[in-house]
């Protein structure tokens, strides 16, 4: 069995990276999100909220049992501290459960990995763990008209989540490819993906 290829997917908010993750798993990639997994970690019955709610307490637990997601944000833009301790709980449980995904990912076949990783250049050793750094970019204010009309949030808000990530310049600069998602439709988007298939390991028609 040949070893998977690896790609380390990132972006900044409201850059598409979930969107291309999307497409390449279409196209038979084995998607190991980390965000997706640090939600499943922070909901009702999460693994990590006990840990969560005897660090912060109570008021950062909803009724239902969840992580309290707005008022973690707002501490953890007022004090970089509570956000180094949020990620000291979160980090070791994402770990874990992403070399468990690729294990059965692994054993399943799949021909490539990728690891959406939003803050994958920020991180001192996610760069030698892949074999490609793929960057989903796009203009800073189509970045903030994206994630107030999804999200809801205001401007300000938008603005802060952008400053608090790495800089476009860092992400490009560690890029092996980037997609540059400005103006693209849809299908635009699935052709810059797909031109990119062959380099992966993935078969240029969808899986599915």
């Amino acid at each position: 069995m040949h070893a998977p290829f690896h790609v380390g997917l990132t972006g900044g908010i409201g850059s598409g990276k979930s969107t291309v993750a999307a497409l390449l798993a279409q196209l038979g990639a084995a998607i190991m999100d980390a965000d997706a997994i640090a939600r499943q970690l922070t909901a009702p019955g999460g693994l990590a909220m006990p840990a969560i709610a005897q660090r912060f307490g109570a008021d950062f637990v909803t009724a239902e049992g969840a992580l309290d997601r707005d008022r973690m944000r707002d501490l953890a833009f007022k004090d970089p501290g509570a956000k180094l301790n949020l990620e000291a709980i979160i980090h070791p449980l994402v770990a874990e459960e992403t070399r468990r995904q690729v294990g059965a990912a692994e054993q399943a076949g799949y021909p490539c990995l990728v690891f959406d990783v939003p803050l994958l250049v920020e991180s001192a050793s996610w760069r030698q763990k892949v074999d490609h750094v793929l960057v989903v970019d796009c203009l800073e204010e189509t970045q903030i008209a994206r994630v107030m009309a999804r999200n809801g949030f205001k401007r300000a808000a938008v603005e802060a989540i952008i400053a608090a990530q790495s800089s476009r310049l860092r992400r490009l600069q560690a890029a092996d490819s980037v997609i540059f998602n400005e103006g693209l439709t849809r299908e635009g988007l699935r052709a810059e993906v797909t031109a990119l298939a062959p380099r992966f390991k993935l078969s240029l028609v969808p899986a599915n």
